[in-house]
């Protein structure tokens, strides 16, 4: 019998999107549910970032059990097929094969469990506030569903005192059961490098909060069975600040040489040259990239749920917001210099095709939340430009939250007569598997945001770096 379940919708809130997709996964020795909305346009990538922890418990000898309520992908996975493109299908099908995972679309199952880990979005609202409701509707999914004894992980990126207080209180007033007295609470933040072979789950330490001093415990047996080093720290509070502070740290820093670029390139002064003789310092400095602006499901959001919370305590998070504007500003600062660049071939922006080269927030996934290149294309088309992108690995746009009026346009294809009909092309993301030097000998005109372009041969005035 199946131990450890990893659900991946919050029921009462599946019906708020047409397109809505879920996956989920269940692992034996411990009961784990592992809970997850997932709206249009975190699909397939937040899957991955699951998955990745199901193979790690599933390796450790742990029988898994997937739970989906779109019927397709459960014939998919039992049938050893992989429907989430950075999951091999061999990865699927051995684990079918040796009988250590299946798939199923019946929720009673939940009962089953002895362990349930929520990993839902923390999105912010039209007011730029933190909104857990995804959090909160899915403990209430849950709380029917708890028996005593059984461990609830909170996962999702959260200002402090949301596992302690507003997923507690659901979960109380639901089960009728008492948080460390019938069930155990804990929180422990997901950590993922998406894009990274060298970033495995198991090797990367996890940083646990209890309810209780018995919850961390109970905590630290799940985890541990897939996690080589965990890191215990005295509550759920200090783990859900633990994540802000990694996340506003990047925030920040990267805030920090957007700006440099801005003071440097007045200059005449390459930020990308004296960053990489910076990083040459073995001590005392890290290397942080400028760039188009902030993408992805973490840094553009996570630091203002500490901005938000910090005000019920009378404190004003001044850097965090202050990183926030110099990053939302480079969206425009690119057009800015695009439009430079167009002046200098005599073309206005009205009117000029302008190709995005790489709509996935970083390079080499196809993860494209929040990513700023729907930004550039907003701003482009907003100045009369004909725009299009080209992104090998989104082929084609999926229904956004953000950006639903970009769902189904395609990526332009890569030749020579394509690129070289557009008047500039912008690298917003700078993929591996692009071939710069066809882009160089192909266009005349390149605003580089990336420090694509450094090494390749290029002629005088085309590369602009912005």
């Amino acid at each position: 019998m199946p131990r450890v379940i990893i659900l991946a919708v919050a029921p009462r809130q599946v019906f708020h999107f047409k397109h809505c997709e879920c996956r989920g996964w269940f692992v034996k020795p411990c009961k784990l549910i592992k809970k997850e909305y997932i709206h249009e346009n975190s699909s397939h990538r937040a899957g991955l970032r699951r998955t990745s922890l199901v193979a790690s418990i599933a390796r450790s000898g742990v029988t898994v059990l997937g739970l989906d309520i779109d019927p397709a992908k459960v014939e998919s996975l039992n049938g050893g097929r992989s429907y989430i493109k950075h999951i091999s299908p061999e990865t699927i099908s051995e684990a079918v094969k040796a009988r250590t995972f299946s798939a199923s679309g019946d929720f009673s199952r939940i009962r089953e469990v002895e362990a349930v880990i929520i990993c839902v979005p923390t999105p912010l609202n039209k007011n730029r506030e933190p909104d857990i409701s995804f959090i909160v509707e899915t403990g209430k999914a849950i709380a029917p569903h708890l028996t005593k004894g059984t461990l609830v992980v909170l996962e999702s990126t959260t200002y402090p005192d949301t596992t302690d207080e507003d997923l507690r209180e659901v979960l109380e007033a639901g089960s009728k059961l008492k948080a460390g007295t019938d069930f155990h609470l804990a929180f422990s933040q997901e950590r993922e490098d998406p894009g990274n072979a060298q970033s495995k789950v198991e090797i990367i330490p996890k940083v646990i909060g209890g309810y209780t001093p018995a919850c961390l415990e109970r905590a630290k047996a799940l985890y541990g069975r897939a996690i080589k080093t965990l890191v215990p720290v005295s509550s759920c509070r200090a783990a859900e600040a633990t994540k802000l502070l990694e996340n506003i740290f990047r925030s920040v820093n990267i805030a920090l040489v957007n700006e440099l670029k801005l003071v440097y390139g007045a200059m005449g002064i390459d930020v990308w040259e004296v960053i990489q003789a910076a990083k040459t310092k073995p001590f005392g400095f890290m290397a942080f990239y400028p760039g188009p602006g902030l993408g992805g499901h973490c840094i553009p959001i996570d630091p203002f749920y500490l901005t938000w919370k910090a005000r019920e305590y009378g404190q004003h998070t001044r850097f965090i917001e202050l990183a926030g504007e110099i990053n939302t500003a480079m969206s425009a600062h690119v057009v800015n210099r695009t439009a430079e660049a167009l002046n200098e071939l005599r073309k206005p922006m009205k009117g000029s095709r302008v190709l995005v080269l790489g709509l996935a927030y970083k390079p080499n996934v196809d993860d494209d939340r929040e990513s700023p290149s729907y930004v550039l294309l907003e701003l482009l088309k907003a100045q009369g430009a004909d725009v299009a992108y080209y992104d090998p690995y989104v082929p084609v746009i999926r229904v956004t939250r953000e950006h639903p009026h970009w769902a189904g346009t395609r990526s332009v294809s890569w030749n020579r007569e394509t690129l070289q009909s557009f008047d500039a092309v912008i690298i917003a993301t700078n993929h591996q598997v692009i071939n710069y030097q066809e882009l160089a000998d192909w266009s005349a005109c390149i605003v580089d945001t990336r420090n694509a372009m450094a090494g390749v041969k290029v002629k005088p005035r085309q590369v602009w770096k912005a």
